[in-house]
């Protein structure tokens, strides 16, 4: 399977990279700067240069051609302004998915925040939960085959294998190597295409929870 992962360099995206290319797929990375390079080479991926503010549609239809199935795992940080969330979070994933259905993607995989319906536009979260409601639609809207995962609050600690996965769970952390795992399984399984769920930390096996998943 050829797969390229948009946000490579994120902490998901990190751990999904290293998961895919162990399976024996062909991942190329996307990456922002040259530097980043040499950390996903020596895990056995290609690697492309992506810049999510300034490469068009075309530009990233070209990047992504020959994958069968991208991810979209990007995400300004918590450190940005409502701009550079605008940019990344929004305008970035729009063009990706639009680059997809160009090209023909057969799945698209989009990592989203936990809750993005409108009832949750509050707080100091507002302006990033407003542009991933927005992404979500979009790719709802878009035609190309596609699944969303909303993980809970991401946490660095080591992964337990085990989560709760539903259309909708309590609120919950979750740790980033589970949730590449879980991106791993979806990609792994076509049957996943047209669903979106939540995750957060659980009981089940994570294979296990993706298979009987099913909305």
């Amino acid at each position: 399977m050829n797969i390229f992962v948009i946000g490579a360099n994120g902490q998901i995206g990190r751990h999904l990279v290293k998961d895919l290319v162990e399976q024996g797929n062909e991942v190329t990375a996307g990456i922002r700067k040259n530097s980043q390079a040499a950390f996903f080479e020596e895990l056995g991926a290609k690697t492309a240069p992506l810049d999510l503010e300034y490469d068009d549609i075309d530009d990233i239809s070209e990047k992504i051609k020959d994958a069968d199935k991208v991810v979209f795992t990007a995400g300004s940080g918590g450190h940005t302004g409502a701009d550079q969330t605008i940019i990344i979070d929004l305008d970035g994933a729009v063009k990706s998915i639009e680059a997809s259905k160009k090209v023909g993607t057969k799945h698209f995989v989009l990592v989203s925040s936990f809750d993005t319906r409108r009832s949750a536009f509050e707080g100091d979260l507002k302006p990033y939960t407003i542009a991933k409601h927005y992404a979500d639609l979009h790719l709802r809207n878009s035609g190309i085959p596609y699944t969303i995962v909303h993980p809970g609050g991401l946490t660095n600690d080591e992964g337990l294998g085990k989560v709760e996965l539903a259309e909708e769970v309590e609120p919950g952390k979750v740790t980033r190597k589970d949730v590449a795992s879980v991106l791993v399984e979806v990609l792994n399984n076509d049957k996943k295409i047209g669903q979106e769920f939540q995750v957060v930390s659980g009981d089940v096996d994570i294979k296990e929870a993706v298979d009987q998943f099913n909305n």
